[in-house]
């Protein structure tokens, strides 16, 4: 784990920071860095004598402490509770030399996690710092948004009290919402395998604006390879491009990003693209090139 994230849980009482850490670095062990399943959790708040609020706030700190943020130097954490039980943890991270567009908002980040590891459902966030519209306008279009709980450490509020009069997917016609279960099948692949991993992260991103599926995988010098996929917004400003996806879930799991030895982005053809933009962010990290594969928009969806 990080020396921050370790900094972090040191300043809870010991019982709790012991416990906490033994987690966290199995689960790490286990691809599953930064969350914490049901069991957990429990276990967390036996050792703790800490309701469930109550521990979710004491935990931010180690949450925010996965932050990047060379840039603005403000780190903000967040524990997303999806439906099955488990918190996915999530935090800012900044791109240096990058427009601040680029960066990842914690909510996102959190909300990304959940996604990638298979959760349809989110029931509630808590966050150290009061989300920003970007970030309300995100939530707002998974599953089930307007109804998620949002603790802060000032009091518990519903996104519908946050974001009165929202604009969200139903607006614009559209019903199959971010974290709703679909699989767009694309073109198969031959040969090169990051390719084939990009191509199925693209088969489930969430494109129904513009319809450019994009999917990228990344490959450490050890070969393990993260994938990550693109999140679109009704607001269009607030989706979240593959290659931050990728990034921000690499970075959750204690890559050294400037060791990334391969990338591959697979998009399908549209009215966009995210190429230029995802070697650029890639290139502010480490020196991997970008290996590159458009195909042709899918036919059908599967659900």
């Amino acid at each position: 784990m990080f020396t921050a994230v370790l900094d972090a849980i040191a300043t809870l009482p010991t019982p709790l920071a012991s416990l906490l850490a033994e987690q966290l670095e199995a689960n790490q062990a286990h691809g599953a860095a930064a969350r914490l399943s049901a069991s957990q959790w429990q276990a967390l708040q036996g050792r703790s004598g800490l309701d469930d609020t109550a521990l979710s706030l004491a935990l931010l700190p180690v949450a925010a402490a996965y932050a990047h943020t060379p840039i603005s130097h403000f780190n903000v954490g967040v524990i997303a509770l999806a439906a099955s039980g488990t918190r996915y943890f999530g935090a800012n991270f900044e791109f240096p030399d990058q427009p601040l567009g680029a960066s990842i908002h914690a909510e996102q980040s959190a909300i990304n996690h959940a996604w990638l590891a298979g959760e349809t459902r989110l029931l509630s966030l808590t966050v150290n710092a009061s989300p920003c519209g970007h970030c309300r306008q995100f939530i707002n279009e998974t599953q089930g948004g307007p109804g998620v709980q949002i603790q802060l450490p000032q009091g518990r509020f519903s996104l519908t009290q946050l974001l009165p009069y929202a604009f969200g997917p139903t607006d614009l016609g559209i019903t199959q919402v971010l974290m709703s279960p679909h699989c767009q099948p694309l073109a198969p692949l031959d040969g090169d395998s990051l390719l084939q991993h990009a191509r199925t992260a693209a088969e489930a991103s969430y494109a129904p604006y513009s319809g450019a599926l994009a999917g990228v995988a990344l490959a450490s010098a050890t070969g393990q390879i993260i994938t990550g996929r693109s999140a679109e917004n009704a607001a269009y400003n607030p989706s979240l491009p593959a290659m931050q996806s990728a990034l921000a879930m690499a970075h959750l799991q204690g890559w050294d990003l400037r060791q990334i030895r391969r990338a591959a982005l697979v998009e399908a053809r549209a009215a966009t693209s995210q190429l230029t933009s995802a070697q650029t962010v890639l290139a502010s990290l480490c020196p991997a090139t970008l290996d590159y594969l458009a195909v042709p928009q899918p036919v059908a969806e599967r659900p």
